[in-house]
């Protein structure tokens, strides 16, 4: 059992915090019936990937983020382009990764930061310091020192008993805290954040708080300042605390009013006929070759979903085959 106790208080404000995102993972889940469609997963992997990205000053916009990950051209810089591409390779290896393996940790570095530096996946053999335009903000203990810590930090993740939330958000200060590597920890650490959730709750791998943060990145970076002075992560508890409930109310309150009909009102189960419908509702005009590419299924399960939609007056083809489009009834 690992000796090392990060200094932190748990405070009634993240009690409560962790109460109330508890709460807000079920309503969450629920409005998904429990669980997330293969459309809305990729959706929020993207907006992590650019958010987070963003965060690191990467200029591509969604839409850009996309595009990439579709496959299409895009007007961009090299270096940014293979950024979205490294990421979403990262993420997309969650799953096989554990949080407590320091090898994982450097796999997920060299991952991410394939060709964009020498040193990927090795941890930094100089001093670094993080700056905030000219201003120095925060200097990173020294190389000599980072194999020592990251064994500590990582033997208090694998022992602790205190819940997941607080300690995914621990572990992220003072992943930061330490800077273990000479360039990608922020992107690094918001991404082992999400792996420390998702093994407490798989759908935590498609929550994309990283656009929270990068919609209050200066209270991010502030606060990250404010515990450093104090040499206590409790601030920065909160805030993320703060972060992934924002993201889950998002979450909530953007889940399509009009699915949500039609899952309640027709007796549709199943993931993939609630994800062609979703689908179908943004874009009526997909056809079945479009459908299965999207959704990453074959073309004949495609045909054969829609066929039984229809049978069940789910769906209606109105016009011709190459022409037309699908209109989702919502009331029957």
């Amino acid at each position: 059992m690992s000796r090392y106790q990060p200094p932190y208080t748990v405070t009634a404000n993240i009690l409560n915090a962790v109460a109330e995102i508890s709460e807000l993972l079920g309503r969450w889940s629920a409005s998904q019936q429990g669980v997330l469609s293969p459309q809305l997963r990729r959706e929020n992997r993207i907006r992590t990937i650019q958010a987070s990205l963003a965060i690191e000053h990467n200029s591509l916009s969604l839409e850009q983020v996309t595009a990439i990950l579709e496959g299409k051209p895009v007007l961009g810089l090299p270096r940014e382009i293979q950024e979205v591409r490294n990421a979403f390779a990262a993420y997309e290896q969650l799953p096989h990764w554990q949080a407590t393996n320091g090898e994982h940790l450097l796999a997920a570095h060299e991952r991410l930061m394939l060709g964009l530096i020498d040193n990927a996946g090795r941890w930094r053999s100089g001093g670094v310091g993080v700056f905030r335009e000219q201003e120095l903000v925060h200097m990173a203990p020294p190389a000599t020192q980072i194999p020592r810590l990251m064994n500590d930090l990582l033997g208090w993740l694998a022992s602790t008993d205190i819940h997941p939330l607080i300690a995914s958000c621990v572990f992220h200060y003072e992943f930061e805290f330490i800077h273990p590597f000479s360039d990608g920890n922020g992107r690094l650490g918001r991404l082992w954040q999400t792996l420390i959730l998702s093994c407490w709750r798989t759908e935590m791998a498609y929550l994309p708080v990283e656009s929270i943060i990068r919609e209050q990145q200066s209270e991010y970076y502030r606060v990250l300042g404010v515990a450093d002075q104090a040499s206590d992560c409790t601030v920065f508890i909160e805030f993320m605390l703060d972060a992934l409930a924002q993201a889950l109310r998002a979450g909530i309150e953007t889940a399509s009013p009009s699915t949500m009909s039609v899952e309640m009102t027709v007796q549709v189960s199943g993931e993939t006929p609630l994800a062609i419908i979703r689908a179908l509702q943004q874009n009526p005009e997909l056809t079945i070759p479009m459908l299965a590419a999207q959704l990453d299924l074959s073309s004949r399960t495609i045909e054969r979903h829609l066929q039984k939609l229809q049978q069940q007056g789910v769906l209606k083809r109105m016009g011709s085959t190459k022409s037309g489009y699908w209109q989702v009834k919502e009331n029957r």
